[in-house]
């Protein structure tokens, strides 16, 4: 059997440069993974280490979402057909932890206990911190608005800094000791 093709695009953010890796299978699209980004190495170079035999290539599609990427990391809203992202390649409880991470509405943020709830494993909060830091998809399922139960941010594949100015881009407020305010808890 042959071998998958994977292309990825870069475009530029506020943040700094992010790509977007994805292939066509049988005329379909599927995006693979967001690469947020990165000051050890070039976009490029890091999506290539990752990806090997990767080129840099763009659609249609490719062009959109990047657009629609850029929108959201200017505060702009963004919505996409869900069936362009690659969930097959998550386990079962990251695509169900992912899912319900994109129901999280914008200018809100929720905790990694109360997603772990709301996918069947009320004691999974760090399984859920676990799979949201694997998230092919950041950006696209927005895991920055996961936090942590006293409303301290957690972590991020981007930076703490990306993540709480995404939030805030979205809305969300946060009180003097750097803590989602408790009014935009969802």
């Amino acid at each position: 059997m042959a071998r998958e093709s994977v292309s990825f695009d870069l475009t530029d953010s506020p943040f700094g440069r992010v790509g977007l890796a994805w292939t066509e299978r049988g005329g379909v699209f599927k995006v693979l993974k967001v690469f947020l980004p990165t000051k050890d190495t070039s976009m490029a170079d890091h999506i290539r280490q990752d990806l090997p035999g990767s080129k840099r290539q763009s659609c249609e599609t490719s062009e959109l979402i990047l657009e629609g990427i850029r929108r959201m990391l200017q505060g702009r809203v963004f919505e996409y057909n869900l069936s362009v992202l690659n969930l097959e390649a998550c386990t079962d409880f990251q695509r169900r932890v992912l899912l319900e991470e994109r129901k999280i509405p914008r200018g809100k943020a929720s905790t990694y206990g109360k997603v772990a709830v709301r996918v069947g494993q009320p004691k999974g909060a760090r399984a859920v911190g676990s799979a949201l830091a694997a998230n092919p998809f950041p950006l696209l399922i927005p895991c920055h608005r996961a936090v942590r139960s006293n409303g301290e941010l957690g972590g991020f594949q981007g930076g703490l800094k990306m993540k709480k100015a995404l939030l805030e881009l979205e809305g969300v407020r946060f009180d003097p000791a750097g803590r989602v305010e408790p009014s935009f808890l969802w």
